[in-house]
C-alpha cells in the first residue's frame, strides 16, 4: 500500500559537503582571479590585501567542504599567493616565518569556515527535529497509543 506523505513532513537531512576535487578546482580558479585582480589593482608588491582576499576565499570554500579539504585548499591558495602576488613573479620561494604564517592563516580560515558551516547545519537540523511544526497532528507511538 502506498502511504502519501506531504513533501515538507519530516526532518530534512544535513547538506552533504562538496567533493574535495571540486573544492580544490574552485580554490585554484578563485585564487587565479583574486591574485590577477590584486596584481592589476594594487601591484605585486603588497601581499597583505591578497592574503586577506585569499583567506576570505578559503573561508567561503570551507563552508561547503569537508575538513580533509582544508590543507589542500590552503596550500593551493598559498601557491598562487607566493608565486604571483609577491616579486619575483612566477617563482616559488620559502621565507620561513612569513610563509608559515601565511599557510597557517589560510588553513585556519578554511577550518573556521568549515567548522562554522558544520555548526550552523547541526543547529538548523536540531531546530527542525526539536521544534514541531505548527498545525501538525500528533503521530501515534510505536505501541499504538496516541502521541503527545
Amino acid at each position: 500500500m502506498i502511504d502519501w506523505v506531504p513533501m515538507r513532513a519530516g526532518a530534512r537531512p544535513v547538506p552533504r559537503p562538496v567533493a574535495t576535487p571540486l573544492v580544490w578546482a574552485t580554490a585554484s580558479g578563485g585564487a587565479v582571479v583574486l591574485v590577477a585582480a590584486h596584481h592589476a589593482l594594487l601591484g605585486p608588491g603588497r601581499p597583505g590585501p591578497a592574503l586577506a582576499a585569499l583567506c576570505l576565499l578559503a573561508a567561503l570554500l570551507g563552508r561547503c567542504a569537508r575538513f580533509t579539504a582544508a590543507p589542500g585548499t590552503a596550500l593551493l591558495c598559498w601557491l598562487f599567493l607566493n608565486g604571483f602576488a609577491i616579486p619575483p613573479l612566477g617563482t616559488l620561494t620559502w621565507a620561513g616565518q612569513r610563509d608559515a604564517l601565511w599557510l597557517t592563516c589560510l588553513c585556519a580560515a578554511t577550518l573556521l569556515g568549515t567548522a562554522l558551516a558544520r555548526f550552523a547545519h547541526a543547529r538548523a537540523a536540531y531546530r527542525r527535529v526539536a521544534v514541531p511544526a505548527r498545525g501538525t497532528a500528533a503521530t501515534p507511538l510505536d505501541d499504538g497509543t496516541p502521541g503527545p
